[in-house]
């Protein structure tokens, strides 16, 4: 059988299970969504892309009172456009990857002088701001402006490597593969392919989990190819070796930060910043990665603050 014929029946295996999964899965996001005030059309573009930026590697539950205090505070691009390097860093808190806050101040900047502080409803355009990539255009387009475009993300190619193929989902970045199967995966009427992106994405958060998927109570679970299969490999992942948070520069980053959040002044003198870690060459270390992301400025004698 020639290749290309082979391809088109895989094509068209993919498509006629992701369309039998649509109908439950429909169902089941209207009865078990979670109500985030970013949902539902209840915030702005603005908000939608704020949520997406901060729930990237973060769980949803944990996003939502930063969320809400960035919302009440810089409800507009052009709020958060005027803030200081300092305020939103001391906002963005624990949420991790501090950089993030200093690139949606660019975004917001970007958003002001290019777009007239409207958030842009074009791929090309979302792409083009500071910060934003594949991922956080589509999820934007998709949920807010309601517009037909495949959203990837880890969750998504969990449930869809494991309903349509009867694969474990490796982690890692996205491969060819997992593209084409969302691809193929996703409705061609609008209304529902938004529907697919959001239910998807929830139900890989919420039931098809990556260690204990929760397939007695997953709508998909009586034509699930994986489960079917008796769920080979489940909780698989790439072999490359986990490194543990304690004792790594990313903790000792993140204890500075949260030192200089905690200083009224956001200013630290050197001496107050060496009793934050013992091992000093570690901290130098740190301090001088700060620096260069543009998470802190390094005054007379060392000393240290919030930019």
């Amino acid at each position: 059988m020639m290749t290309d014929q082979i391809e088109d029946i895989e094509r068209s295996v993919v498509k006629e299970r992701a369309s039998a999964f649509y109908e439950p899965l429909s169902a089941w996001w209207d009865e078990n969504a979670r109500d985030f005030p970013w949902r539902f059309g209840k915030t702005s573009s603005w908000g939608v892309l704020i949520s997406e930026v901060m729930s990237q590697q973060t769980p949803m539950s944990r996003v939502l009172p930063y969320w809400n205090t960035w919302m009440s505070v810089w409800p507009e691009p052009a709020d958060l456009a005027r803030a200081t390097p300092a305020e939103v860093i001391t906002a963005w808190g624990t949420l991790g990857y501090p950089r993030r806050a200093l690139r949606l101040r660019e975004c917001a900047q970007t958003i002001v002088k290019r777009h007239n502080g409207k958030v842009p409803s074009t791929y090309e355009e979302l792409t083009a701001l500071p910060g934003i990539g594949d991922y956080t255009a589509s999820a934007v387009l998709s949920f807010y402006f309601h517009q037909r475009i495949t959203v990837i993300d880890t969750n998504i190619r969990r449930v869809l490597s494991r309903s349509v193929e009867g694969t474990e989902s490796l982690g890692g970045s996205a491969t060819v593969q997992e593209k084409k199967i969302a691809n193929l995966a996703l409705p061609d009427d609008t209304h529902a392919s938004v529907i697919w992106n959001q239910a998807t994405m929830e139900l890989g958060a919420t039931v098809c989990t990556a260690k204990n998927p929760l397939c007695d109570d997953c709508p998909l679970q009586e034509k699930c190819v994986f489960l079917a299969a008796g769920k080979p490999g489940l909780g698989q992942k790439r072999t490359r070796p986990r490194q543990s948070f304690t004792g790594t520069n990313r903790q000792v980053r993140g204890l500075i930060l949260k030192a200089l959040r905690s200083n009224i002044s956001h200013k630290l003198e050197y001496s107050d910043v060496q009793k934050i870690w013992d091992n000093h060459a570690q901290l130098d270390e740190c301090i001088a990665s700060l620096d260069e992301d543009g998470l802190i400025v390094i005054g007379k004698n060392h000393a240290i603050a919030l930019p």
